[in-house]
């Protein structure tokens, strides 16, 4: 990941959450890696969007980082769970006004009459707490991937990629293999 945001790629920490719906279909979307902490993945969304309903009904999620230009990929799986809430509180203190606004007025994946809709609620909501602490509505915060499987991923000539898995083993420690391409 470092190496992706000293090579100024676009969204270097983009990365691709898959979930499970309860009836098992693959559900699949892009959110921003905050920071790696205690070898966890963490990121922040909607405890109550389509995403944090599916967590809550299955803990295992799958990762992917994905950067084209350095032709490098990394699949993380593993178990999330939600960050303690002094954690979530002090992330979104750090957010800017408008980001902090935006989680407070939307109903995530929700369905919503208009465009126009949304824009009212967040002027509303602003004017709210014009200079004012802006607190971190209960449905939203962290959630910290425990991974259990990495795989790293390079791009090489002749379709013979540079894989690389870890395996993370019962005492903690992680094996390592190399997989054909």
């Amino acid at each position: 990941i470092r190496q992706a945001i000293e090579a100024k790629v676009y969204e270097p920490t983009a990365m691709l959450v898959a979930t499970a719906t309860p009836q098992g279909y693959p559900s699949l979307r892009t959110v921003l890696l905050k920071e790696i902490e205690d070898g966890c993945f963490i990121f922040y969304t909607g405890y109550e969007s389509r995403k944090g309903q599916q967590i809550a009904a299955n803990p295992h999620v799958a990762l992917t980082f994905l950067w084209h230009e350095l032709e490098r990929q990394i699949h993380v799986e593993g178990t999330i769970g939600r960050l303690p809430a002094a954690e979530s509180d002090a992330y979104f203190a750090m957010r800017p006004y408008k980001s902090r606004i935006g989680a407070r007025i939307s109903p995530q994946s929700q369905h919503i009459p208009s465009r126009e809709y949304i824009m009212m609620r967040f002027a509303s909501e602003s004017l709210r707490f014009v200079g004012t602490h802006v607190p971190r509505p209960a449905n939203w915060g962290g959630w910290a991937v425990v991974p259990r499987r990495i795989e790293f991923w390079q791009g090489r000539d002749s379709r013979l990629h540079d894989r690389f898995l870890y395996e993370r083993q019962a005492d903690g420690s992680w094996e390592i293999h190399r997989l054909a391409p």
